[in-house]
Parts: structure tokens; sequence; C-alpha cells
């Protein structure tokens, strides 16, 4: 048996959006207990006073499609997370420019008999560098080579950025990064972790997406740390190793919660609009609730 609950729920669930317009949302992934999504969700739409539920529900690859089957129409949408972000793609019947270009989706949303998919993570990233001062970058030196990195490749691109060092464990899986950066405009190069020592110069950012948890021994030097801001999607917990190293330097230090906001952020917006682009009402109050709801209302 699944590990997960159907998403129908009988005939009084399958009435709920014409009877209470009460949707349902909710964060797949596994593992999913750590996910901050709910708070941050269940913030936004307190404050924007919509009576929706959002829960954290552990899926796999292999429960996905019948997940999404079983999706009736008391459901609004959902977020993904690992190991999903592709595992959804062939499920959905359209995607946006984004989710097209990157293969990923994290933000599926149920439109009128439709499964509409989009990527939420590149605005994530782009936003999160743009709050902290950074709002141009060259060179940029991305750690991992997933979904994420991928996510983080077309933010560079976004930012300006015209040449990409990814450092991974296996660089000859790299090719589909080299085409998207051809396709981007942007020079991508692939190395192993292990060369790392052997100096990178310093680029304008570092973005690591690496997993929580994720152990690699891997020193950069002070004059990278000095000169080049660090985007850490890992949050729990935190500070990571990357971050506490670049501690003691002035260069920026942005931490995954933020990412992890800003991305939910719009998501908020495709679940309340269906346009990433369409701001709330009063987005600065869902901005502040959604904040506080994670970092008890200070910078995160």
């Amino acid at each position: 048996m699944p590990r997960w609950r159907s998403c129908a729920n009988g005939a009084a669930r399958r009435k709920a959006r014409t009877v209470t317009n009460q949707f349902r949302l909710a964060v797949l992934g596994s593992p999913i207990g750590h996910s901050l999504s709910p708070r941050l969700h269940a913030a936004a739409y307190a404050t924007l006073e919509l009576p929706w539920s959002y829960e954290a529900i552990e899926v796999t690859g292999d429960d996905l499609p019948a997940f999404v089957e079983s999706c009736d129409d008391s459901w609004r949408g959902l977020s993904l997370t690992m190991p999903l972000k592709r595992d959804v793609v062939p499920l959905l019947d359209s995607l946006d420019r984004l989710a097209t270009l990157t293969g990923v989706v994290n933000t599926v949303l149920f439109d009128e008999g439709t499964r509409r998919g989009f990527n939420t993570d590149v605005a994530g990233i782009t936003r999160s560098f743009q709050e902290a001062g950074v709002h141009h970058i060259d060179d940029v030196v991305i750690l991992g080579g997933g979904a994420t990195a991928t996510s983080a490749l077309v933010a560079a691109a976004d930012l300006g950025a015209a040449s990409a060092r990814f450092w991974l464990r296996t660089p000859a899986k790299a090719t589909a990064l080299e085409q998207l950066g051809a396709e981007l405009g942007v020079a991508v190069e692939a190395r192993a972790f292990t060369d790392i020592a052997e100096g990178i110069g310093a680029p304008d950012a570092v973005i690591s997406t690496l997993p929580n948890g994720s152990i690699v021994d891997l020193i950069f030097s002070e004059d990278v740390r000095r000169n080049s801001a660090l985007l850490d999607v890992a949050y729990d917990p935190w500070p990571t190793g990357l971050a506490t190293a670049w501690a003691d330097v002035a260069a920026p230090v942005i931490p995954g919660i933020e990412m992890l906001l800003h991305q939910a952020v719009v998501q908020v917006r495709i679940f309340v609009g269906g346009d990433p682009g369409r701001e709330l009402p009063e987005e600065h109050q869902v901005l502040a609730a959604m904040r506080a709801s994670v970092t008890g209302g200070g910078p995160a």
C-alpha cells in the first residue's frame, strides 16, 4: 500500500470547491517531514483570508502518478520537492516557459480540468540575490548538477551571467547543463569536486544546490569568500559548513530559507491567480507574514 492518502476523499470532498471554495494544497516529496512549506503557505492564506489547507505528504516517484490521478476538484495545486521535480513532467497538460526550459516543475496548478506545471525555483533564486543587493553577476560557480542546479543556471543567466562553472561528483553527466547553457548564451564548464583545490578564481557568486546533509569537503580560498556572494539552498540545519566558512568575510551570505520563501510567494501567486507574474493583493504583507512564520519576523 502507498504511504500517502488518496487525494480523493468521497463525494463531500468532490463538492468542496463549489460549496465552500475551501481548496486543498500540499507539498509532496520523500523525505518530507522537514519541510517548512506548510508554515509558509498557511501564513499566506491566513493573510489573504482564504480558507485553504496545505499539508506535507510523503510521496515517492513510484507513487506520484496514482496520487496525481486521484486528485479531485477540491484540490487547487501541489508543490513538488525531491525527488519529484522531473518525475511529474509527463503527468502534466502544459508547462510554463521556465518549466519547459529547465525540464523541472516544482508547482502544479489544477485549472478547470487541466494540470499546469510551473518552475518557481528560478524566481526564488533571482529574487534572493536581488534582495541581498546582488543585481548582476558575470561568472558563477554552481555546486551540484540536479534539478535545482538547472534552475540555478537559468537564474544566473537572468542575472546576466556569461559563464557558469559546475562542480559535480560526475562531470561526464553535465551534457544537459552544457546544452542548456548554449541555449541561454552561457558558457558552461563542468569539473569534479576533487579539482576544486586547484583554484577557481573569484566568481561573482557561488551557488550550492547540494541537499541538506550532503557532505563534500570543499575549501574555498579567502579571495573567493571575500569577493563572491554565497547562496546555499540548504536551510536545515543552518548555518551549513559553507555558510560558516563565509562568516568572517564581507560578501553576502544568502540562506536557503530565502530561496524557499521567494519561490513560495510565486507559488501562492499561481495558486491564487493562476499567473506567476501577477502580484498578490497587499503582497508585501503576505511576504512579511510568510517570513515571520519561519524566521520570527527578522531577516532570514
